[in-house]
């Protein structure tokens, strides 16, 4: 009769980050080991909170299901002699196999007909297969940064200090880490009764809600956000959803009751980051706003406990945000004291990166290509001075007391003090702006000088950490690489900026030589070329989000990606293209003419030397696309393009079947192979037809 499978691996507090992938791997690794050895279950789920991860498995088979192996043998001419009778070589493989000789059976396959032996493997008892496999479990599973503790070799999270494992009423005996497994865990810290018993596997929730732990983390978070909403409704005021704080909350605490703080009204005159992010970042607070969304002088928190002595954990929560605010109110007001361009000197003593000089330098290279970069886009002149002034103040906040304290708060503080400073509301906005996108999904530049500093600050940086060898090696990017990738790509597809790539890393990679203040390890040949390769895993990722398939990126990567609205637009068109229904008989033929084309010395073609007519008409009909063609790219019109194309498709057949290229007479030879290279290089600055496949879903 099938069983529920409890495992739980109590610990000491794991660290929120770590729950979300923990939980996943924790529910998948089971399904596959269940998969894998055959045994049937029903459903599988994985619960956790800072002090356990469990995993419930239900309708657990008692035995794993039975197993037929077949196992081929020698071929059926050397198993019997001429009698008939089995040979040595039979009798030795049924023996090793286990099998009597007369139960092996003989198959054709495509070699011929074999021996087969058939063997039925009877299931294991479930339990015999979980004490090998739940041990392998728990130590399949990884963690960022995983502890050793004691004299063991075991790394975990955290230190393991007790595991559960029941298939039903069963203890599932085995040894992790110096513990035995059984059937004892543990409520919560304070509020629980301390060593539970559980009888069986379907205690273990309500067991563990009774003293004070909710271990499905989906109902803790759902309570955690409903008693949000309720306070806040009392309150007069909302709380916006913050999807990546509620997720941090819900791992960090057992059992949840929130509870509304205030603190003075005067601190709302500070700008709303300065507020938001000492309670949100430093103490895991939510906000509240009235209906209007203007911030109130209140904040909910959750502890980790019940409603008891409420209000003593009020004011000590009221009491360590009002130390936090009054020391952000302080650096604010004196940094208010000092104007940005004062700033500007202070960046001399702060390290860009160890070979690439100090922050001043890298804003000086970030003054010089934004510079570049309107000129490449045909600014008037008299929009460089603010260019150039918000190049200049974009890294001065990092000088200030407030993002020394709140380092998050970064451009968002610098665009505050720029513009209570008098400084142009666009270069305000462009301190701001120019360190977006800051993570996947994030809003982009709005302006243009936000998006012209934006693009600088990347482009120094990727092409500086790429000379001097820094590059992202698996999880590993200090220098946040990728996301700059990602965020030049993106800017620059949503800007539909016409720049090419290789001449902005070509121009970064001179304003560091030219400075003479680094050593350079790679030459800009081989930074160029790294980089666009990095990139071009980036839009790999972004164009297939948006719907690309996988063979048109490949075709249109081949022939180019310097410039990237025009890489988007080939993409798009391809795409559509694709869809046509005489595009599989196209990419065939186009196919067969670039094999061909492959061995033609030259694509300079004779008429004179034409045999048949069809060589005459393809060489027309190709004549016409090709004008056509390049008008239409002039154009940027690539499905007019891709039509010019089209149309060569039975010209192409026809010719293959009216004529043999590789004829004897090697000028005639080379004349239509000179012809087919002239096919093939027909669509050589959309895509790479040889690339696309003919058949789609």
């Amino acid at each position: 009769m099938p069983r529920t499978l409890l495992l739980e691996i109590g610990t000491e507090e794991i660290p929120a980050r770590f729950m979300k992938s923990a939980l996943a791997q924790l529910k998948e690794l089971a399904e596959k080991t269940l998969l894998e050895e055959r045994i049937d279950y029903t459903e599988a789920m994985a619960y956790g909170t800072p002090r356990r991860l469990a995993l419930i498995i239900k309708g657990v088979a008692e035995e794993q299901q039975e197993k037929v192996e077949e196992v081929k043998g020698p071929a059926k001419k050397a198993a019997f002699d001429a009698a008939g009778l089995p040979t040595k070589a039979a009798q030795g493989f049924a023996r090793s196999q286990g099998v009597a000789v007369d139960k092996l059976e003989i198959r054709t396959t495509p070699a011929g007909e074999y021996l087969f032996a058939i063997k039925q493997i009877q299931g294991r008892p479930t339990v015999e297969v979980l004490i090998e496999k739940l041990p392998e479990l728990i130590t399949s599973l990884s963690f960022p940064k995983p502890m050793r503790w004691g004299y063991g070799e075991m790394r975990f999270a955290r230190p393991i200090h007790w595991l559960v494992a029941l298939y039903g009423q069963e203890v599932v005996p085995f040894t992790l880490a110096g513990l035995t497994s059984g059937r004892i865990t543990y409520g919560h810290r304070f509020l629980g009764q301390g060593a539970i018993t559980l009888a069986e596997a379907e205690d273990y929730l309500p067991r563990l809600e009774e003293n004070f732990v909710i271990a499905d983390q989906e109902k803790r978070r759902s309570l955690i956000w409903q008693q949000i909403q309720e306070l806040a409704r009392q309150e007069g005021g909302r709380v916006e959803p913050d999807e990546e704080l509620l997720e941090e909350v819900t791992h960090l605490l057992e059992y949840p009751t929130a509870l509304c703080g205030c603190f003075a009204d005067h601190y709302l005159e500070l700008p709303e980051e300065v507020l938001i992010t000492p309670m949100r970042e430093h103490q895991r607070y939510f906000p509240v706003r009235n209906e209007a969304g203007q911030l109130l002088s209140k904040f909910i928190t959750v502890r980790n406990g019940t409603a008891d002595h409420l209000e003593i954990v009020r004011e000590g929560n009221e009491k360590v945000l009002r130390a936090r605010l009054a020391d952000a109110r302080f650096f604010f007001e004196e940094d208010l004291k000092v104007p940005l361009e004062q700033n500007i000197e202070k960046l001399g003593k702060i390290v860009f990166q160890e070979s690439l000089g100090m922050v001043s330098d890298k804003v000086q290279r970030i003054r010089a290509l934004a510079g570049y970069l309107a000129q490449q886009l045909a600014w008037p002149a008299e929009r460089l001075a603010e260019l150039d002034r918000a190049a200049l103040l974009a890294k001065t906040d990092l000088v200030t007391n407030m993002v020394y304290e709140f380092p998050e708060l970064q451009g968002i503080m610098g665009a505050e003090y720029a513009r209570r400073g008098g400084e142009p509301a666009e270069v305000a906005q462009a301190i701001f702006e120019h360190y977006l996108p800051r993570q996947a999904g994030d809003i982009l530049p709005a302006t243009e000088l936000g998006m012209v500093v934006s693009l600088a600050d990347k482009f120094d940086t990727i092409t500086g950490c790429f000379a001097v060898g820094i590059q992202p090696t698996g999880s590993q990017d200090p220098y946040a690489l990728r996301r700059q990738a990602l965020g030049i790509c993106r800017i620059m597809l949503d800007r539909d900026l016409e720049i090419s790539l290789s001449t902005l890393i070509e121009k970064a990679y001179r304003l560091y030589t030219e400075a003479g203040q680094v050593r350079l390890k790679l030459t800009q040949e081989q930074v160029t070329q790294e980089i666009l390769e990095f990139f071009k895993q980036r839009l790999r990722n972004i164009l297939s989000d948006r719907g690309i398939a996988y063979d048109v990126l490949e075709a249109v990567l081949a022939v180019g990606f310097d410039n990237l609205p025009d890489l988007k637009r080939r993409a798009d068109g391809v795409q559509a293209f694709r869809q046509r229904t005489e595009f599989a008989d196209l990419i065939t033929a186009y196919t067969r003419a670039n094999n061909l084309a492959r061995h033609a010395d030259t694509d300079l073609v004779d008429e004179s030397k034409f045999v048949e007519p069809v060589e005459g008409r393809l060489f027309g009909v190709l004549v016409q696309a090709r004008a056509e063609v390049q008008e239409a790219l002039q154009q940027k019109d690539i499905p007019r393009a891709l039509e010019s194309v089209a149309i060569l498709r039975e010209p192409i057949s026809e010719f293959f079947e009216g004529v043999m290229v590789m004829v004897e007479d090697q000028a005639i030879r080379q004349n239509r192979l000179g012809l087919l290279k002239l096919v093939s290089n027909l669509a050589a600055k959309i895509a790479d037809f040889s690339r696309l496949v003919g058949q789609i879903d």
